[in-house]
């Protein structure tokens, strides 16, 4: 498990990101696969799910993760989706990009293997996120958009926000061709600072989200980035463009701590 600064700093909150080990999944899933949507046996991911649970040094109540689909839906995780059954959890968290919440001891967490993970805490209103990130959504601004979410339920100022943007793919290593280029350019991103030309184009998503979060108002010195490739570092990491896609997902995230328990 990867641990960020902001717990040293935040005394009540805890954000991670998982390595590849440790776990028991096999094969292109070895060994720390918590996905069920990348063909990995689902009994399997439950026992690392269960494990994920236990090595929490702050043991959540519940894991949140949805079924992303590269889109820009953002749920808020509320009472109303903690008192509803399995089933109904599963659907409001189909086709989502992005959680968030106010509530304690509720892990938030979103999958990717090479897609960036940017985790958020409100400082002051006491609410958290995690956004999974791709190149469709960073060209979408999902993290934009869940700031403005965050400020429309919480009153989240972008003055009060800290952040982590986890591992994932680097601009040394993510190749795009020109469309991909082009959708970023026509998006408004400043090319200069988020892509260089090799034999061909390669994007820096970091950079690119790092950049969404200064725009929106964060602050730059509250933005703390993990800097780990994902694909050169494939044997600590997933990798869907080293290992394909049916192989397991990083999980990040990030859970406000029950200050009633917290020492």
């Amino acid at each position: 498990m990867l641990v960020y600064g902001l717990n040293e700093s935040y005394a009540d909150i805890f954000c991670f990101s998982t390595t590849r080990h440790g776990g028991c999944s096999t094969g292109k899933y070895f060994s720390f696969n918590c996905n069920h949507y990348c063909g990995d046996n689902p009994e399997t991911v439950e026992r690392n799910r269960k494990l994920l649970m236990e090595i929490m040094p702050c043991h959540p109540q519940i894991l949140v993760i949805p079924h992303q689909t590269h889109s820009t839906e953002v749920r808020n995780i509320d009472t109303c989706f903690l008192e509803a059954d399995e089933t109904k959890r599963k659907e409001l968290l189909e086709g989502v990009d992005a959680v968030m919440t106010n509530l304690p001891e509720v892990c938030l967490c979103v999958s990717t293997a090479d897609c960036i993970p940017v985790l958020c805490y409100d400082v002051r209103n006491k609410a958290i996120a995690a956004i999974h990130a791709g190149w469709r959504g960073t060209v979408a601004r999902i993290v934009e958009k869940v700031l403005q979410k965050m400020n429309t339920v919480y009153g989240t100022r972008m003055q009060d926000v800290v952040a982590v943007i986890g591992p994932g793919i680097s601009l040394q290593s993510f190749e795009v061709g020109d469309e991909v280029y082009n959708a970023f350019h026509d998006a408004g991103f400043s090319m200069e600072l988020i892509s260089r030309r090799y034999s061909k184009w390669h994007i820096d998503l970091w950079e690119a989200n790092r950049q969404q979060l200064i725009s929106a108002g964060v602050n730059e010195s509250a933005i703390e980035v993990s800097g780990i490739c994902t694909y050169t570092n494939n044997d600590d990491f997933f990798s869907a463009r080293r290992l394909g896609i049916e192989s397991g997902r990083i999980i990040s995230g990030i859970m406000l701590k029950n200050n009633t328990l917290t020492v």
